[in-house]
């Protein structure tokens, strides 16, 4: 009788191709898992950085009156501006957020809400995020990528209301709210971002018939 004999390392080199495949593919999960987390922190960042951005602009602003529209030459519509119901801080704030340097594409950002903020930070008499709404005292914006700005999307706060007195001051804040996009799904297809700054407002200088109401000084 006559044996066969396999070819010596034939299966030494199956079982290395095998192993490469698995080592393979935990090696690119791990890579592609890296590469969407760090997008996912640098969208954090961002909307850390750009809440702070626009917390200062507008905290600096208690004085600049109620909103308004720029001119427009004749034959071309302007974009929806603010209403005078809302101060003109909003809008800077918006505008300010708006050409800060951010890797986070602005078509992310779902709303900016510009505010008055109660004793915990927040509009109105909320606690937390989760039971806030921009219903009193805020100015909502949203981005509209046609135009390439936030625009005025809803909401109120009228800027004589503001107080910015050395003594006793207003606070500013800003919440934005965002939506970071996965590129591959590891980890799902969206996840929800939100963060929000709080400033006092600088205080105005009094006067003798009006005090330091920011409405005197529009």
């Amino acid at each position: 009788m006559r044996r066969v004999v396999g070819r010596p390392g034939g299966r030494d080199e199956g079982a290395a191709a095998v192993e490469f495949a698995l080592v393979a593919m935990l090696l690119i999960t791990l890579v592609f898992g890296i590469i969407e987390f760090s997008l996912l922190l640098r969208d954090y960042v961002s909307v850390g950085s750009a809440v702070r951005q626009g917390a200062r602009i507008a905290s600096a602003e208690a004085g600049a009156g109620p909103a308004t529209c720029l001119s427009y030459p004749v034959g071309v519509t302007p974009p929806p501006c603010s209403p005078t119901t809302a101060p003109k801080l909003a809008q800077d704030a918006a505008d300010a957020i708006q050409v800060e340097g951010s890797a986070m594409p602005k078509g992310n950002i779902d709303e900016i809400w510009v505010y008055k903020a109660n004793s915990s930070g927040f509009p109105g008499t909320a606690t937390d995020m989760a039971t806030a709404s921009c219903s009193t005292n805020c100015v909502r914006y949203t981005w509209i990528a046609a135009n390439s700005r936030f625009q005025y999307a809803g909401g109120t706060w009228t800027s004589s209301s503001i107080a910015a007195c050395p003594s006793a001051s207003d606070s500013v804040g800003v919440i934005m709210k965002a939506t970071h996009r996965y590129i591959i799904g590891m980890f799902g297809t969206t996840t929800a971002i939100a963060d929000r700054a709080v400033m006092l407002f600088e205080p105005l200088g009094q006067t003798a018939t009006s005090g330091c109401a920011a409405g005197t000084h529009s």
